[in-house]
């Protein structure tokens, strides 16, 4: 291999020459960009991607970023070679996905309908018709099928090799046989990369090393928590009288999917539990690897998988192939701008999809990088959803056994991981426990789903698509605070104390709302950035003049500490503390909530006295607590913020009085259900980094007149200019109370869809599944065109009539809130 001259400066510098890596460096010059470096330790593909099994498939997600992120790959591979000369070895042979059971065809026909809606030619079919177009496989048991024909298989050496090109044909300079082996940086903010051969200066660096990505990030402390796995396919020997043009076959209920090679079969695996590899760390100078293959343990799922395609099982194996692939906690990849350091860009833990989504995350990055906010949602692959604790080795072991096996489970919406759990807990935790709590993981977080009762052990039941056991006890819960007192644990949300004599002007330089009025007062604001768009939905407490709390949601965390820290100027007088595990959370919610505080404490709680949004520090008992009168059911409530090592001693208190009053315990989906019906939002659910706020129904939390301004002011101004929205987020409640609701169902109106649900529950109160939609009809939406005209919800395949609106359908006029 010939020696290229290192050169001392870029623009960018790309680490890792695999098909993320070289689709970032296409898409950059693509852009416009100039003064790209692409930096491969060995040859392009040495690392993950030459073993890749080359499926390009739409079908399966029913996330609009990453379902638009394979249509763009898709159609960037069909078109490549006649841009660059190379092929890719796209062939549009076709894809069936495989439902052999009744909860896998209820799970793939909502899928399909949302990814009908996203513009995918998706069609049910029968298994006479699967059958037809792959006649090896065995069909007996089959529901049904699902089939694009658009789809197909690509090559991905190929693939890379003609991203390659084209990004050398617009001048990216690829480097092999260069290995990054750190960055430099100064004041925050990434400066470059360290090679073996000399330092390259760079503006910007882009991580792109795959399942080395965790071990080089560390070398500038930047947390990465993905983790190797094996990965196998099978390939049999030539196959006698192969039909032609067979399309792709995936049956996840047999861990394997099925395609042609060399003339014989491909059986790749999806095993419900893997093997981690190299927890320690994997050796820096492996390329083109191959693991041996672990016989006993696979050869189960490779009968199972083999039986859905006989033949193979009669055919000579040419190949049992056994290679690493990476995997993170919660099979999303990670994506963005490092938190720790700016500049410092990933695209890592593609979890087995890298080929398959890899134009469209190279397309999504590049943007990124050029515009500094991302074009599309963001907020289930942001890397600064992650934890460190993540990257721990026996977390690591522990999840990955798991997270690969998710790949092909059922995706019921109740599912709960269950591996490597117990990582933070709650003050109350053994309290709950001993109250009957199941739970279930947020964000590291043992938090309470449901309650079965006193003295009860938790028993979820199995999973369903349909009203599970403890749907009464959800059902119980969200009455007990609609009607009468409730309190919840909701110590997982992201607390911080943002002091100094600049705090105050600061934060209300990021937020939307004016957030340093009166003291004593708790704001509802967004933080958005300079295009008017959403970063953060939160909460701003002002304590004093230079003390103020802000709590965000679990997922947030790590954002809105850094959004914080960027946007407030280094010789500022003002400090950001996250002091999350300092407190424990108790809400005291529902009619009686004041009536059971005000046993507990000498401060008076009358609605003069303590009106609604107020916050103060109260006695109760032997602890001082913050008390903070604000709601997130649509009831009467108190969120309490307590010191730590007092929050089992008020939690005491609060139970003992509660008895008269018929407390309840109430978990995470009563906190679902009961927001849904006042329509509040959440961030990373319903509302993302694509909305403004008049579009999502929070202008009411925009102050244009405050004084000085705030991020992003200038850009609603304009928005608000540009006339009546064509874009809303409306609440939608199915009129039929049997069928369920949970995202991603597709909204029609006259028989046109419209929107889909972004986030739904149940509405015990009012009669049915209730959700948030955003409904994007290009024409203009307000008050009468929801009145005007048929509305519906497909579920699962069938439309219900629904009912929609711009105002909450519980209590719109506040008044329970404000009594």
């Amino acid at each position: 291999m010939s020696t290229p001259a290192i050169p001392s400066h870029a623009r960018v510098v790309v680490c890792g020459g695999g098909v993320i890596g070289t689709s970032v460096a296409y898409h950059l010059a693509l852009l416009g960009w100039k003064d790209i470096v692409l930096l491969e330790r060995d040859r392009l593909t040495s690392g993950t991607t030459w073993h890749a099994a080359g499926l390009m498939v739409t079908f399966g997600s029913t996330s609009e970023t990453s379902t638009e992120m394979r249509k763009y790959t898709r159609d960037l591979y069909s078109r490549l070679e006649a841009e660059t000369g190379q092929a890719t070895g796209f062939s549009p042979i076709g894809f069936i996905e495989v439902a052999a059971d009744k909860d896998r065809l209820e799970e793939y026909r909502r899928v399909a309908a949302f990814n009908r809606y996203c513009g995918v030619d998706v069609h049910e079919i029968s298994p006479r018709e699967i059958k037809a177009m792959f006649p090896l496989a065995q069909v007996d048991d089959i529901e049904a099928g699902f089939y694009v024909r658009e789809d197909g298989r690509v090559n991905p050496v190929d693939v890379t090799m003609a991203l390659g090109k084209g990004a050398r044909m617009r001048g990216v300079q690829i480097l092999e046989g260069v290995a990054a082996t750190g960055v430099t940086q100064s004041r925050g903010r990434v400066t470059g990369v360290r090679t073996a051969r000399g330092d390259i200066k760079a503006d910007y660096v882009v991580n792109c090393t795959g399942m080395w990505a965790r071990q080089f990030g560390a070398l500038a402390g930047v947390n990465i928590p993905n983790q190797a796995a094996e990965h196998y396919y099978l390939i049999t020997e030539p196959i006698k009288d192969l039909p032609p043009n067979m399309p792709v076959l995936e049956d996840p209920g047999a861990y394997g999917y099925y395609r042609e090679e060399g003339g014989g079969i491909m059986v790749g695996l999806f095993e419900p539990t893997c093997a981690p590899w190299k927890v320690e760390g994997i050796p820096a100078d492996v390329s083109f690897l191959e693991l041996p293959p672990d016989w006993d343990r696979m050869t189960p799922f490779l009968e199972k998988a083999m039986a859905r395609v006989p033949v193979t099982a009669e055919v000579g194996m040419k190949k049992f192939f056994c290679g690493p692939e990476s995997f993170t906690p919660d099979l999303r990849p990670i994506v963005g701008e490092a938190p720790e350091l700016k500049n410092y860009f990933v695209a890592a833990g593609l979890n087995s999809v890298g080929v398959l989504t890899g134009g469209g995350l190279g397309r999504v990055l590049a943007h990124w990088i050029i515009d500094g906010v991302p074009d599309v949602d963001v907020t289930g692959f942001n890397i600064d959803r992650t934890h460190t604790y993540q990257s721990n080795p026996e977390y690591r072991r522990e999840r990955t056994v798991e997270s690969l096996g998710m790949v092909y489970k059922t995706h019921y919406p109740n599912k709960s991981l269950t591996t490597a759990r117990g990582v933070r807990k709650s003050p109350f935790h053994e309290r709950l426990a001993a109250q009957g709590a199941y739970f279930k993981e947020v964000s590291g977080w043992e938090s309470p789903d449901w309650y079965a009762g006193a003295g009860v052990t938790a028993d979820p039941g199995p999973l369903s698509w349909g009203r599970e056991s403890w749907f009464p006890r959800w059902q119980a819960e969200h009455r007990a605070a609609r009607e009468n007192v409730i309190v919840m644990d909701m110590s997982f949300m992201g607390k911080f104390l943002v002091q100094g004599r600049d705090a105050g002007h600061w934060l209300n330089q990021i937020s939307a709302n004016d957030v340093n009025g009166p003291a004593g007062i708790i704001t509802y604001t967004q933080w958005l950035n300079a295009k008017g768009l959403l970063e953060a939905d939160l909460t701003v407490t002002k304590l004093a003049d230079d003390r103020f709390f802000v709590v965000v949601t679990d997922t947030m965390v790590r954002h809105a500490e850094t959004w914080m820290k960027r946007n407030i100027p280094e010789q500022a007088h003002a400090f950001v503390t996250d002091v999350t595990s300092a407190y424990g959370q108790l809400n005291v919610q529902g009619p009686r909530s004041r009536e059971l505080l005000q046993q507990l404490t000498s401060v008076d709680l009358s609605n003069e006295a303590f009106p609604f949004r107020s916050a103060r520090e109260i006695d109760i008992g032997f602890a001082r607590v913050l008390c903070v009168r604000i709601t997130y059911l649509g009831e009467l409530g108190y969120e309490l913020y307590i010191p730590a090592e007092q929050a089992v001693h008020v939690y005491d208190r609060v139970v003992e009085a509660g008895r008269r009053f018929g407390l309840a315990h109430a978990g995470l989906k009563a906190l679902g259900s009961l927001r849904m019906e006042k329509g509040y939002r959440d961030y990373g659910h319903d509302i993302d980094n694509t909305d403004e706020p008049y579009e999502v129904g929070l202008g009411f939390a925009v102050d244009l007149n405050k004084p000085d301004g705030f991020i992003g002011k200038e850009a609603l101004m304009a928005r608000k200019a540009g006339g009546p929205l064509k874009r809303r987020l409306v609440q939608v409640l199915l009129k039929d109370p049997a069928p369920l609701m949970f995202h991603a169902e597709v909204v029609h109106r006259d028989g046109v869809p419209v929107g889909y649900v972004r986030a739904a529950s149940y509405g015990h109160t009012l009669g049915g599944a209730v959700g948030l939609a955003m409904v994007e009809p290009k024409v203009v939406v307000d008050a009468a065109y929801l009145q005007s005209g048929k509305w519906e919800v497909e579920v699962a395949g069938r439309r219900y009539p629904a009912e929609v609106s711009l105002r909450p359908m519980y209590d719109p006029t506040m008044a329970r809130i404000k009594a």
